[in-house]
């Protein structure tokens, strides 16, 4: 089974939504990074205040020896710091001083290892969390270095970071989905001139198919499938009036030949008659069995040709030779009329020889029906240029009216309305030379003036593209 495509609403409402969603994840991971790091830059310099406070007095007393005041003197640097903590050992590991609260015994064995003489980082006592700073300091008159360890405690800032990241996601998550729905109704209103282009096609029928989107009411980004669907109304229009006529067409080309069966059977059947009279009432049907037989097959062959537009089989085919042959079989019918058939030239192309010999017969045959007694038909092969083959096709014969020329290539048209039987035909021959000629992608023409009609075909000279093969 064949998944449905998402609808273009959903798809670009997910596309903005995840767009949102990267944005306002990277917008959110940036606060939270930049609030971390002011906390952690804000407290790194409240230990370097206490950590430079604590070398200043041992500047003054590097040795440690008037000891008296030393532990209050240590207790007013940490005064508004905080719950600041500070522990100070001797070289020899003696403590110095250790403020009231967490042992810092642990924290001052800690080291960065880029920069084991300072370091900054975060310590956990039971279910305390401190930021400690470790620094070694040398004073001038000491013997040694005194190892200086100071802590401030961070629960505070964690619990406010966390409670921010919870309330962050909750804005990010709850901007997304508004967003989202922002989006999407963007989006709807967006597509509303679509859904409006979409119901006025809905409304075109058979019987309205005159109607046209007019492309200068719609936004830029839409004029174009508006032309296009203008374009294509078109053409729907145009086959739907070739398909009306061609209906009208065949109930009219049908109706004669039933009209006359049915009349000469009921005339043969309204009295008793001769053997040799019915006879005669059957060749009489006769012709008109084979003048259906043909319209049938004539049309049977059009459809078969609409629906398979390239020819199935390509072989160089001698059209000087086939013409040779068309004119053996005709040069009964021809003398019988009094016309004589010429042929002139040589060529080759690669086509479907049935095809091209249907096309080559219908052709000349109809020169041959509307030529006078006496006129000369005339074949010529010609190349005109490296790229083509052309064949002209002529007759003498009256001249053919310019507001027919164009038409008589269509289905069932005739130049003589008046004339439904006989050499006139059934209408189709001429459309069959044009769907055979249009398959193998060539060109048809008529001229008719000065007492002369031509038929000029223009063929590649190139190979044309098998429908069985794709070649």
């Amino acid at each position: 089974m064949i998944r449905r495509p998402l609808s273009l609403a959903l798809r670009l409402t997910l596309l903005f939504g995840v767009a949102t969603a990267i944005v306002f994840t990277v917008f959110g991971w940036l606060v939270i990074r930049s609030t971390e790091h002011h906390f952690v830059v804000e407290d790194t310099d409240e230990l370097v205040v206490v950590a430079d406070a604590v070398h200043d007095l041992l500047k003054t007393n590097p040795a440690m020896e008037d000891t008296r005041g030393l532990d209050q003197r240590f207790a007013d640097i940490l005064v508004g710091h905080h719950d600041a903590a500070l522990q100070l050992t001797r070289p020899g590991g003696t403590l110095v001083y250790a403020s009231p609260g967490p042992d810092l015994s642990e924290a001052a064995v800690m080291r960065f290892a880029d920069d084991p003489a300072s370091a900054v980082h975060e310590w956990q006592n039971d279910d305390q969390h401190f930021r400690v700073l470790n620094r070694d300091l040398t004073v001038p008159g000491a013997d040694g270095t005194y190892r200086l360890t100071v802590a401030v405690p961070i629960d505070h800032h964690l619990r406010f970071l966390a409670e921010f990241r919870r309330s962050l996601t909750l804005m990010v998550v709850g901007s997304i989905a508004l967003m989202s729905l922002l989006g999407w109704i963007a989006v709807r209103q967006g597509h509303a001139p679509l859904r409006d282009i979409v119901a006025r096609m809905g409304r075109i029928s058979g019987d309205r198919l005159t109607t046209r989107l007019d492309p200068d009411a719609v936004p830029g980004e839409l004029t174009e499938l508006v032309e296009s669907f203008n374009d294509m109304l078109e053409r729907v229009s145009g086959a739907f009036q070739r398909l009306s006529e061609f209906n009208a067409d065949i109930a009219h080309e049908l109706r004669t030949p039933i009209t006359n069966l049915m009349t000469q059977t009921q005339v043969g059947l309204s009295r008793a008659r001769t053997a040799d009279e019915y006879r005669e009432i059957l060749y009489s049907n006769m012709e008109e069995y084979e003048r259906l037989a043909q319209m049938v097959g004539d049309m049977l062959y059009l459809a078969k040709a609409d629906a398979e537009p390239r020819p199935q089989t390509l072989t160089p085919v001698d059209l000087g030779k086939e013409i040779t042959a068309l004119f053996e079989f005709y040069e009964g019918w021809a003398e019988e009329r009094g016309v004589t058939l010429t042929q002139e030239g040589e060529a080759t192309v690669n086509a479907d020889r049935l095809m091209m010999q249907r096309a080559l017969s219908n052709l000349t045959s109809n020169a041959i029906k509307h030529t006078p007694k006496g006129g000369i038909v005339t074949v010529r092969l010609s190349r005109p240029d490296r790229s083509t083959v052309r064949i002209d096709v002529d007759n003498p014969g009256e001249n053919i009216p310019p507001e027919h020329l164009l038409r008589l290539f269509d289905r069932f048209y005739r130049v003589d309305e008046s004339r439904q039987q006989g050499d006139q035909g059934v209408g189709l021959g001429l459309a069959i030379v044009r769907s055979i000629i249009t398959a193998h992608r060539g060109e048809i023409v008529v001229q008719s003036d000065g007492g002369l009609t031509r038929f000029i075909v223009s063929l590649p000279a190139k190979p044309v593209t098998s429908a069985a093969t794709g070649t």
